[in-house]
């Protein structure tokens, strides 16, 4: 039997904790489904900080600026164990800054196809939520691009023209505005869900589709 094929569109920001949970969970349901159906999964950007300035600020400063520290200081343990329980090490060092330029290279990665443009999206989410790194710094953005396999050189042109993918991000920003949430993953074109959902549901929804 044929496999099926799906298509997978994420909006989310590289500084959004429950968009990297949500990455893993989407990948552990589609693994379940790997004899079954053939996934495409494309990123599309959105800021949940777009004031955030361009040369960083240390995190939990921003964090407790943000949300107050009562609430940092419940929310924080909460997201440890939840990355915790997908084998990942959640840390609160570093700094935040505007994400513009991370969304301007995952755009970019979009035409070397949707493996490359993942990996992209999972080195920028590593580095944030794990390494400590500010994925608003070049050199980090950089790296990034190298351990994903993709040309750095040409990813440091596009870093170095402003205009580049600027506007085709901007753009694709002000149409997620509406969504109320990331992430926000819709499935076939049709098939929406907003938030970090369990790995069951994307299942239910991948089986509905193989089946038919």
């Amino acid at each position: 039997m044929a496999k099926k094929a799906i298509n997978v569109e994420v909006i989310s920001d590289t500084v959004c904790p429950w968009c990297f949970v949500g990455k893993r969970r989407l990948e552990q349901a589609m693994a379940k489904f790997a004899d079954r159906a053939d996934f495409k999964v494309t990123w599309r950007p959105y800021q949940l900080a777009p004031e955030a300035p361009k040369e960083g600020m240390n995190k939990m400063q921003y964090y407790n600026d943000k949300f107050g520290p009562a609430k940092v200081a419940q929310m924080m343990p909460m997201m440890a164990k939840v990355y915790a329980d997908l084998g990942l090490a959640y840390s609160t060092g570093g700094m935040i800054g505007n994400t513009l330029d991370s969304h301007r290279l995952i755009a970019w990665a979009e035409q070397f196809g949707h493996v490359a443009q993942n990996k992209l999206v999972e080195e920028f989410f590593l580095d944030y939520f794990t390494r400590e790194k500010f994925i608003g710094g070049r050199d980090v953005l950089l790296d990034g691009v190298g351990r994903a396999g993709l040309d750095v050189a040409a990813a440091a042109a596009v870093l170095d023209d402003p205009t580049a993918y600027r506007q085709q991000v901007e753009q694709q920003i002000a149409r997620a505005r509406g969504v109320g949430g990331v992430p926000f993953f819709t499935v076939e074109g049709r098939y929406k869900m907003s938030g970090a959902q369990p790995p069951e549901l994307f299942e239910e929804l991948f089986e509905q589709i193989c089946s038919k």
